[in-house]
């Protein structure tokens, strides 16, 4: 593990050179001895719940910012935010560390372990989100998780944390140079494009040549309905907007089985994709906003409990069609969390990178709903700038073959003693 650094260094060039010369993204890098570790799911039940919890909040603080583009209507990723948010955390001390662990509600003990489990689980629908016809949104899903880093090749960045990354999150890493936007920002932005099938195509965040540090998460969901509705049911049927404006909208209709709670105030079901998944519809009952992102967090755990294990009934659901995109400064999120310590510190990422602050925080996410199935993707980049990396030598020596030694006194040039070095042993 002690050339993990060195080994990445020495593959910067490469790397760069590949997003270079490509529109892919660049080819992933991986050091000697650090591959993903396997653990046992059953073994981290307690930190699955608690993440569940974490992405709920999480979920709750997009949706109450709204994000930008949207026009009333939000699409986020509490999944790809939580993610990102736990690599971060995977470096961080002091302060900023029980921040982040007391704001989001993280595990206190067995947290990346817990995150390579909830990832090992998604893993087994992961495919090609480019080979994926998005009008037929396939009957097996496609969930493709990805996750990358990229650091400058001129600024240390800690081999403990790469190390993490790597055994618990399958991080690829990607030395740069971010001074050299023609060749970074294009790679960056093929990352992003890659791993969302082209539904993303670049990176959320805005480029910064002063940058030292980008973490990225892009999650991919492709799968067909188990039950599709038919497009000969589909009509304009009225949808009544918060304001009272009532307007016309393609709706969906159809009858299958599912699971339905309710509960006061609203109404719930589990529409099932052909595997694995289902989309979560909540209903606020008449006479509130209609709006989602009034649902508490502590309410979408209730109603999450209720449907967990919940046996299908035979419902008939009447959906509209959409097709959504947001786009949201996670910074303002991170400020109405209360993740003050996290925005601020200078101290506190010296695991990652010296005086690390962060410096952007950003997501983009889209979404497509429509008679056969679903196809959504997003992407959550924090980036990052080392504020004390000690400066670039201007030269290089390494004495690693025989050498001569003198010990000079500096006032007079005196060899006191002189010698050379054949063997260091």
């Amino acid at each position: 593990m002690k050339n993990f650094l060195a080994k990445i260094l020495a593959a910067s060039a490469a790397v760069a050179l590949t997003a270079c010369s490509s529109s892919s993204a660049p080819e992933l890098l991986k050091a000697d001895g650090v591959t993903r570790v396997s653990v046992e799911r059953a073994d981290y039940e307690t930190q699955l719940r608690q993440y569940r919890e974490s992405g709920l909040r999480l979920g709750t603080a997009l949706l109450d910012d709204g994000g930008e583009g949207g026009n009333g209507n939000v699409i986020s990723s509490p999944g790809s935010l939580l993610i990102a948010l736990a690599m971060l955390r995977a470096g961080a001390s002091g302060d900023t560390a029980a921040e982040l662990d007391r704001v989001l509600g993280l595990p206190a003990e067995g947290r990346d372990e817990g995150m390579n489990a909830l990832l090992e689980s998604l893993e087994k629908f992961d495919g090609d989100p480019g080979s994926v016809d998005e009008a037929n949104p396939p009957r097996t899903p496609v969930m493709h998780v990805a996750n990358g880093l990229f650091i400058d090749k001129n600024v240390p960045t800690g081999p403990e944390y790469l190390k993490t990354l790597g055994l618990h999150y399958g991080t690829g890493v990607y030395p740069v140079d971010f001074r050299d936007e023609a060749v970074t920002a294009p790679a960056l932005d093929a990352w992003v494009n890659k791993n969302t099938g082209g539904r993303i195509k670049k990176a959320p965040a805005a480029y910064d040549p002063e940058n030292t540090f980008s973490l990225l998460n892009a999650l991919y969901f492709a799968s067909a309905w188990d039950t599709p509705f038919d497009a000969n049911g589909t009509a304009d049927s009225p949808f009544t907007k918060a304001g009272g404006e009532e307007v016309m909208v393609p709706t969906m209709n159809n009858l299958a089985e599912m699971a339905y709670a309710e509960g006061p105030g609203w109404q719930a079901v589990d529409l099932p994709y052909a595997e694995g998944f289902v989309m979560r519809l909540v209903l606020p009952a008449t006479g509130t906003s209609g709006d989602s992102s009034h649902v508490g967090t502590a309410e979408l755990s209730e109603i999450a409990d209720s449907l967990d294990g919940d046996v299908p009934e035979m419902v008939q659901i009447s959906l509209p069609k959409w097709d959504h995109k947001s786009s949201f400064d996670l910074r303002k999120v991170f400020e109405s969390l209360g993740l003050q310590e996290t925005l601020s510190t200078s101290k506190d990422f010296d695991n990652i990178q010296p005086g690390m602050i962060i410096t952007q925080a950003a997501q983009a996410a889209n979404i497509t709903v429509a008679e056969k199935g679903t196809v959504a993707a997003a992407v959550t980049q924090i980036n990052g700038m080392a504020t004390s990396a000690p400066p670039m030598p201007e030269r290089v020596i390494q004495f690693d073959r025989p050498f001569h030694y003198q010990i000079i006194h500096a006032e007079t040039g005196l060899p006191l003693f002189i010698g050379k070095v054949a063997d260091p042993r």
